[in-house]
């Protein structure tokens, strides 16, 4: 029987795990006008990113069957599949928390014959024939982000199970939970935030990469002081 290593790892999934943000995407896809109008807005900080991704699915217009065809045609990275097999074989859990959509990860994560993943994300809940809607089970009232995801809470409940976390991510919904976890693997725009903030994290670029650095970390953990 394999000892537990004492880890959890949390991952990102758009950008990091997908080869684009999959939320955009559908946007530019099936979008009615005024999602970058929002856009623009939490970007500017005049809303967070919950306020942002109510309002933008709001504005998806696809049947199921069309959102689906559409995300059967996105990619991930070619090495993720092998990165979660390691982390099945160390015992370590590995969570996808995402501050996009739980239906869009489960159906191009299964696409890619990949499933037995927890998956804390928005939930993505559909409101009519060609109409959506979001609701945020994982938010925070706290939330320095205001985010549909509260990566730091979920954090923080790993943390009382006595667990190290893993972070693995690439951008700004990864910022505040950067500062907490154990280390980081970042790619991206994450890289600048950790290096600014003197946050312990190895720097990938493709799955291959968190890989060699994930076996590094479990074996020699190198916790925040």
């Amino acid at each position: 029987m394999t000892r537990d290593s004492g880890w959890v790892i949390q991952c990102d999934f758009d950008g990091t795990i997908s080869l684009r943000d999959v939320t955009d995407a559908l946007l530019e896809r099936f979008g009615r006008p005024g999602w970058l109008d929002l856009e623009a807005r939490w970007v500017a900080g005049e809303i967070g990113s919950a306020e942002c991704m109510a309002g933008q699915v709001a504005l998806l217009e696809a049947s199921p069957a069309e959102l689906d065809g559409f995300l059967d045609g996105l990619a991930i990275d070619p090495h993720f599949a092998a990165f979660a097999a390691a982390a099945r074989r160390l015992s370590i859990p590995l969570e996808v928390v995402s501050d996009g959509l739980d239906h869009v990860i489960r159906r191009i994560l299964q696409r890619h014959g990949l499933s037995g993943f927890t998956v804390l994300a928005n939930h993505l809940v559909q409101a009519g024939e060609r109409q959506w809607r979001l609701t945020s089970p994982h938010a925070a009232a706290a939330c320095v982000g205001a985010c549909g995801t509260c990566k730091c809470a979920l954090l923080a409940n790993q943390a009382q199970g006595r667990r190290k976390t893993l972070l693995v991510g690439d951008g700004r919904s990864d910022f505040c939970v950067a500062g907490q976890a154990d280390f980081v693997l970042a790619k991206g725009k994450l890289v600048d935030y950790c290096v600014r903030h003197g946050i312990a994290h190895a720097e990938f670029d493709t799955f291959e990469d968190a890989l060699a650095r994930m076996l590094e970390t479990v074996e020699h953990p190198r916790v925040r002081a």
